[in-house]
């Protein structure tokens, strides 16, 4: 995607790559009828409803976590959605149950609360479990952390009360396919004395199936053999990120160049706070289009410095060929998934617009943010 030069493309702004987005699809179709599985989107890693359309030719269905989400599946999606979120509030359960097909509790209790509206709407019910094992290395994305709030441990679980016909578990990020396996067989040995009693297992999200590395026939044959297990049982996957993986990119521009003893900082128009806000709570370092690692020797190397008040809104270092200069271009690669689901309006900062590439080469601007968005939202 060349868009250093393309005066349509505004900066800042979040561009979608619809021919990379296929691609994504077109795998994740595929590993969803060769595993005879089901493959659902996430909404909490990807919600650009304006793309809803192409993601229908190839997935039906997706996932909710609040009833923003489960609301937007029927309105956008077309379909009820498969929801989980860790609890659920007396106002609006009502509602979240209007929209949803399934719905996971993250404990008993919950269940009790609210079995008998989801036996109002026909809802297929299910609850967590937390495996207590997890090969999340980052403790803030690990759902089985020692004292996590998510799930029911086995110890918890001696019966599945009446009403129960799934169990859900999600213990993955960014995962591969020999993380799930060993997963599985956690699971297996701690709750499948229950699997005779329920009708889906939903394997939460993280399964990175479209990462360059991810071993797809790996993953489809430890379906099958689960499935030759367990063959009355339903398979359910909800990825988010393998959806939108490297599908984007955000288009920034240096404002300044500030220097501080040996640091230099190029002042961008974007803020990782508001904006990339995983590249710090990760942490990781995104990808810059055409910069170097900072070891490069006798070559510029900058700081990136986003335009929020926050003194930690800067990621740092990447090395450039040329010097940077105001008014320069960076590329920051693959800023599609978990961004804009995450954006934030701190100190109104100037949010990114919204556009994507079709396939034959156009530009369209999908959304434009301005005062009002701020305003309203402070209302």
């Amino acid at each position: 995607m060349t868009i250093y030069h393309r005066t349509e493309i505004p900066s800042p702004c979040f561009v979608i790559n619809e021919a990379a987005l296929r691609k994504n699809l077109a795998l994740i179709a595929s590993v969803k009828q060769r595993a005879g599985v089901e493959i659902i989107l996430a909404f909490k890693a990807f919600a650009l409803w304006k793309t809803f359309p192409i993601i229908r030719e190839y997935i039906a269905a997706s996932t909710a976590s609040s009833l923003a989400e489960a609301r937007l599946a029927c309105d956008e999606m077309g379909n009820k959605a498969h929801t989980y979120a860790p609890v659920y509030t007396e106002e609006e359960f009502d509602g979240i149950a209007a929209c949803s097909s399934h719905v996971t509790f993250n404990s008993l209790t919950q269940y009790e609360k609210h079995q008998a509206t989801c036996r109002k709407y026909g809802i297929s019910c299910g609850l967590r479990i937390n495996p207590e094992y997890s090969d999340v290395a980052t403790t803030l994305y690990n759902p089985c952390a020692e004292g996590s709030r998510l799930g029911i441990t086995a110890a918890g679980l001696r019966t599945l009360p009446d009403g129960i016909e799934g169990l859900h578990f999600h213990t993955l990020c960014e995962s591969t396919s020999y993380d799930l396996e060993r997963t599985l067989t956690v699971v297996e040995a701690k709750f499948g004395r229950l699997f005779s009693q329920i009708k889906w297992l939903n394997m939460g999200g993280g399964h990175l199936m479209t990462r360059a590395d991810y071993d797809t026939e790996h993953l489809i044959a430890i379906l099958h053999s689960f499935k030759a297990r367990y063959p009355h049982l339903r398979l359910i996957l909800e990825p988010g990120s393998a959806f939108a993986w490297q599908t984007g990119i955000l288009k920034a521009r240096v404002e300044d160049i500030v220097t501080n003893g040996n640091i230099q900082t190029a002042m961008l128009n974007v803020s990782f706070a508001c904006h990339m806000p995983d590249c710090l709570e990760m942490p990781y370092k995104p990808t810059i289009t055409h910069a170097m690692p900072p070891s490069t020797p006798n070559l510029p190397t900058y700081r990136m410095g986003g335009n929020s008040c926050l003194s930690g809104d800067f990621i740092g270092e990447w090395s450039f060929k040329q010097p940077l200069s105001v008014g320069d271009v960076v590329i920051f690669e693959d800023m599609i998934h978990y961004t804009t689901v995450k954006t934030t309006l701190f100190n109104g900062v100037s949010h990114p617009a919204i556009g994507i590439i079709h396939t034959d080469d156009t530009f369209e601007l999908l959304r434009t943010f301005d005062y009002e968005d701020y305003k309203q939202r402070m209302n």
